[in-house]
């Protein structure tokens, strides 16, 4: 178990023994960004992405006392996350039913480690293109996986697939993506 696993763990069970507002503003700050994140990759807003995440939070803050039981809260908000946004997205498409398949992702490189901000400008402009360019679910995997840290497990789950096409869809990003840096390290 990670660090910041063992970290949200205490808050949680913090929140849920006592009531603890200080423990929850901690765990809202740790947990809102990833719920606006990934919200935003569905819904294109920032206010909408802001609302889900908020909501997410309430419904997370009511129900505290069971928080403790289960076995991943960060993929159970994000679980809940990814049905308000469907909501959203479908009481504002007149009623037309929305398929995650169908939303376009974006994959912001900005957020990787240190290590790889040191990508120079264009390689990383090729790079943000290629990942552009990929199936949006194979985008969406890269992203939970890459920039939000979740587990092939955890992706699975959150998008109602098998662990085995999660690795697919990331072995397919991963594939075009070493192309592109392959073809920039020619050109260099």
């Amino acid at each position: 178990m990670s660090k910041h696993s063992s970290d949200l763990n205490n808050l949680i069970s913090h929140i849920a023994l006592y009531d603890s507002e200080s423990a929850y503003k901690q765990f809202f700050k740790s947990l809102f960004p990833v719920l606006y994140r990934f919200s935003y990759c569905l819904l294109k807003s920032k206010e909408l992405s802001e609302e889900v995440a908020s909501d997410v939070m309430i419904t997370l803050w009511k129900n505290r006392k069971n928080l403790p039981e289960l076995e991943n809260v960060k993929v159970y908000a994000l679980v809940i996350a990814r049905n308000l946004s469907l909501n959203v997205l479908n009481k504002h498409s007149r009623h037309e039913l929305i398929s995650i398949d169908d939303i376009e992702i974006e994959v912001a490189l900005d957020s990787l480690n240190p290590e790889q901000l040191l990508i120079n400008g264009e390689l990383k402009k090729r790079l943000e293109q290629a990942t552009q360019s990929l199936p949006d679910k194979c985008k969406m995997v890269f992203k939970l996986i890459k920039e939000d840290g979740l587990s092939y497990k955890e992706t699975a789950t959150l998008l109602n697939i098998s662990v085995k096409t999660v690795d697919a869809h990331l072995v397919t990003a991963l594939k075009k993506l070493a192309v592109v840096l392959q073809m920039e390290t020619h050109l260099l």
